[in-house]
C-alpha cells in the first residue's frame, strides 16, 4: 500500500467520523422533539412549556454559534468537536434524568419540565461548537476542486439527521429496568449513550491540531430542527471563509437581499410553527394516549423530512429552477398543504397534507439561500451566508412558540395562519423579488462565479 493510499483512507475515516458527529447532533435532537408532544401530555404540562423549551435552545443556539465558530478557529478544531458532542451528551443525559423523575412520580410534571429546559440550555449553549469545527477541518483537508462538494455531502446529514431522529426515536422507548420506568424518556438516554462513543471516537481517532491552519474557518450552522433542512448556506459560508481574503460586509437592510431575507424569515417562521405543532395534532386529532402517539408521529415527520428532502435532492437539481421561481412555486404549494394539514382528520391525510407542505417548504428554503446569494457578488458571499444562516436560526426561536400558543387556542388555526402567511408572502415575493441579470454579473466580472452558485 502506498503513502498516497493509506493518507487517503485516513482522510476518507476521519470524514466518515465527522459525518457521524454531524449525523449525531440533528438525529439527537429531532429524536427529542418527536417525543416531547407526548411527554408533555403525559407530564401534564401545557403544550406551550414544550414549545419553550426548544425556542429557548434554538435562541442559545444562535447566539453561541458565532463565538464558536470563532473560538475554533483560535483554539482548534477537535477541542471544539469534543465540547459539542459532549454538551450534547450531557445535555440529552440530564433531559433524561429528569423526564424519567417526572414519569415517576418522583418530581412533580411543571419541576420536570423545568430541569428539562436546564438541560436544553446546555444543548443550545455547548452542542453548537462541534458543526463549525468540523466544516474547518474538511475545508482544511480537501483542495478547492473538492471542498464544496465535500462540504454539501457534510451538510447533507442534518438533513439525513432529521429522517432518522423522528424514525427511530419509537424504537428507543424503554420499559422498566431495576425497577424504575424509563418509558418515553428512553430516547434521551440511549441518544446521550450513543453520543458517548462518537466523543469517545473522535478523541482517539480525530488527530489532535493543537496549531489549527487560521486559512480555513467554519460557520455557524442554522440550529437542527423538525422541518429546517439545511439550505446550503453555512456550506457557502465555510467556503467562502475558507478562500476569500478580501470579504465585503453585507447588512441586512441592503436592497440586494432584503426582499430576499424577509421571504426567508416568514417562510422559516410557517414551517417552525407547523412542524412543532404537528405532534400535538396527531395525539388530538387520531384521539391517541401519550403512550401511542409516538409511531404515528413518528410517521407523519418522517414523510414530511423525506419529502422535502426529495424536493431538495431530487427534484430542484433536475428542473433548473431559478430562485424567484422556486420561491414562489413553493409558497403557492406550502400554502396548500399547510391548510389541508390544518382540516385533516386521520393518519393518511394529517402525513399526505403535511408531506405537501414540507414539499413547499423545500422549495423555499434553498431558494432564498440561493436568491440572497446570487443577488450580490463573489467578496460579499460569506456576509451573506451569515445573514441566512441567521434568519434560519431566528425561525426556530419565535416559530415554535408561536404555532403552539396557536394551536392552544385552536387546534387548525396554526396551519391555517401559516397558510394564509404563506399566500400574502407569495404575493409579496411576485412583486419584489427580482431574479439577477447574468449581465449584471458578468459587468462585475463574476461569470464564473454565477454560473457556479
Amino acid at each position: 500500500m502506498t503513502a498516497a493510499t493509506r493518507s487517503r483512507g485516513r482522510i476518507d475515516r476521519e470524514f466518515g467520523l465527522l459525518f457521524t458527529v454531524m449525523l449525531t447532533i440533528a438525529a439527537g435532537n429531532t429524536a427529542l422533539q418527536s417525543v416531547l408532544p407526548a411527554l408533555g401530555r403525559s407530564l401534564k404540562v401545557p403544550d406551550s412549556a414544550v414549545a419553550a423549551a426548544f425556542s429557548v435552545s434554538a435562541l442559545l443556539w444562535v447566539i453561541a454559534a458565532p463565538f464558536w465558530a470563532r473560538r475554533s478557529d483560535r483554539h482548534g478544531r477537535r477541542a471544539m468537536i469534543l465540547l459539542g458532542v459532549g454538551g450534547f451528551c450531557v445535555s440529552l443525559l440530564v433531559c433524561g434524568v429528569f423526564l424519567a423523575a417526572g414519569i415517576n412520580g418522583w418530581i412533580g410534571g411543571t419541576t420536570a419540565f423545568v430541569c428539562f429546559i436546564l438541560g436544553r440550555l446546555i444543548y443550545g449553549s455547548f452542542g453548537c461548537a462541534a458543526p463549525p469545527a468540523v466544516q474547518a477541518l474538511v475545508a482544511g483537508n480537501t483542495t478547492r476542486e473538492e471542498r464544496t462538494k465535500a462540504l454539501t455531502l457534510l451538510g447533507s446529514a442534518f438533513g439525513l439527521g432529521t429522517i432518522l431522529g423522528p424514525t427511530i426515536a419509537p424504537f428507543l422507548v424503554l420499559g422498566t429496568i431495576a425497577g424504575v420506568e424509563i418509558g418515553l424518556s428512553g430516547p434521551a438516554f440511549l441518544f446521550a449513550l450513543f453520543g458517548l462513543g462518537v466523543w469517545i471516537a473522535v478523541r482517539r481517532l480525530l488527530p489532535n491540531d493543537l496549531h489549527p491552519d487560521t486559512a480555513t474557518h467554519g460557520a455557524a450552522n442554522a440550529y437542527p430542527s423538525i422541518g429546517g433542512q439545511s439550505g446550503g448556506a453555512s456550506i457557502v459560508a465555510a467556503t467562502e471563509a475558507a478562500t476569500e481574503q478580501h470579504a465585503e460586509q453585507v447588512g441586512y437592510r441592503d436592497p440586494r437581499i432584503r426582499a430576499w431575507l424577509i421571504a426567508g424569515l416568514v417562510a422559516g417562521h410557517g414551517q417552525a410553527m407547523t412542524g412543532q405543532a404537528i405532534g400535538f395534532l396527531v395525539i388530538d386529532r387520531l384521539h391517541l394516549l401519550p403512550a401511542t402517539a409516538l409511531q404515528p408521529t413518528g410517521i407523519v415527520l418522517m414523510i414530511g423530512a423525506l419529502a422535502a428532502l426529495l424536493v431538495q435532492w431530487g427534484i430542484i437539481p433536475n428542473l433548473d429552477l431559478r430562485p424567484r421561481a422556486m420561491m414562489l412555486v413553493g409558497l403557492a404549494i406550502a400554502a396548500v398543504g399547510c391548510a389541508l394539514t390544518g382540516v385533516a382528520t386521520s393518519l393518511y391525510g394529517i402525513a399526505c397534507a403535511y408531506a405537501l407542505a414540507s414539499v413547499g417548504f423545500g422549495f423555499t428554503r434553498p431558494a432564498f439561500t440561493a436568491g440572497a446569494s446570487l443577488a450580490v457578488g463573489h467578496h460579499a458571499q460569506g456576509s451573506v451566508a451569515g445573514k441566512v444562516t441567521s434568519i434560519n436560526g431566528a425561525a426556530f426561536v419565535l416559530g415554535p412558540s408561536i404555532g403552539v400558543g396557536l394551536y392552544e387556542a385552536q387546534h387548525a388555526l396554526p396551519y391555517l395562519v401559516a397558510g394564509a402567511a404563506m399566500l400574502v408572502l407569495l404575493v409579496y415575493c411576485r412583486v419584489t423579488l427580482r431574479e439577477p441579470s447574468a449581465r449584471s454579473l458578468a459587468g462585475a466580472g463574476r461569470e464564473g462565479e454565477a454560473d457556479r452558485l
